[in-house]
């Protein structure tokens, strides 16, 4: 296919041998299937900030730290040089993360540099080659449901450990080959202990997980994994390790009016006979 003008420098570098085709089109990437150094890889080409449509970036952002001085200030006062450094931080966070989770043992795809705004990374693929489908495309069995889950459950415990959380985690972006499920896109992972709407968000990627897989095994929508695992993370007995059971029980309880109501007209009988007996003494004693 011709090259695309975005992969024409990474060509001419030798970066990339040969563009195969395009494999998808999303809210903020295009991505390709390419050839390098003997591989066959993917290239996910990252759209301008102003063409890309994904909603409420700078509340994934919140929280990421930015060493430079220099560039936070250009990034405070929205200069050009200042979004030229905001998408260089949005894109390199998805590069950060791959590698901290793979090394966390999370599968991710093996990610191979970020130049211009092009991720160089693994395709996920078949063991007979075929590209590996994404989890929307796959029908499952409940036990296979039940299975899935589970370690995906366990990613995502990884990730909390490690102080990253997806954000934008669904079937849409979970790829699923001969091993199971691989997560995929993450330019918008959330720093868990500095971003306010971290819990929210960290809610939502596990309802997302119990909704889906929860088509084929309907217990796994009753779980309460998320809560679980923020209560166990901001206590800080959080690990790889923690054996997760998917209830919670909330500090809070609702109160039993009915029983609260008994307890004060038991107090106030109680009461009232002890006066009604003060008051039969003294009439005695008289």
């Amino acid at each position: 296919m011709k090259i695309p003008k975005r992969l024409q420098p990474l060509v001419e570098d030798g970066l990339i041998d040969e563009v195969i085709s395009r494999l998808m089109s999303g809210k903020e990437a295009d991505v390709f299937v390419v050839r390098a150094n003997g591989e066959t890889r993917c290239a996910k080409v990252y759209k301008d900030a102003m063409k890309r449509s994904f909603k409420k970036a700078a509340q994934y952002q919140e929280g990421r730290q930015i060493a430079n001085s220099r560039r936070a200030r250009a990034i405070a006062k929205g200069s050009k040089f200042g979004r030229e450094q905001q998408e260089e931080i949005w894109q390199n966070a998805e590069v950060d993360a791959l590698y901290q989770l793979a090394a966390a043992g999370v599968r991710v795809p093996k990610p191979y540099g970020c130049y211009d705004g092009v991720l160089l990374m693994e395709l996920v693929q078949s063991d007979d080659g075929d590209i590996a489908p994404r989890l929307d495309d796959v029908i499952l069995t409940e036990e296979q449901a039940l299975e899935d889950h589970a370690l995906m459950i366990h990613y995502v415990k990884l990730m909390l450990c490690t102080g990253i959380i997806h954000g934008d985690l669904s079937e849409f972006n979970i790829l699923v080959d001969d091993y199971g499920p691989v997560i995929i896109d993450l330019p918008q992972a959330v720093n868990a202990a500095a971003n306010n709407s971290a819990f929210a968000m960290l809610k939502r990627d596990v309802d997302n997980l119990a909704n889906y897989y929860g088509q084929y095994a309907p217990m796994l929508k009753n779980t309460a994994y998320a809560e679980e695992m923020w209560a166990l993370y901001e206590a800080g007995e959080l690990t790889p390790d923690t054996e997760l059971s998917g209830a919670h029980q909330t500090a809070a309880t609702n109160a039993d009016v009915d029983s609260v109501l008994a307890e004060i007209q038991a107090v106030l009988a109680e009461e009232e006979a002890r006066q009604a007996r003060l008051k039969a003494a003294e009439e005695g004693e008289d």
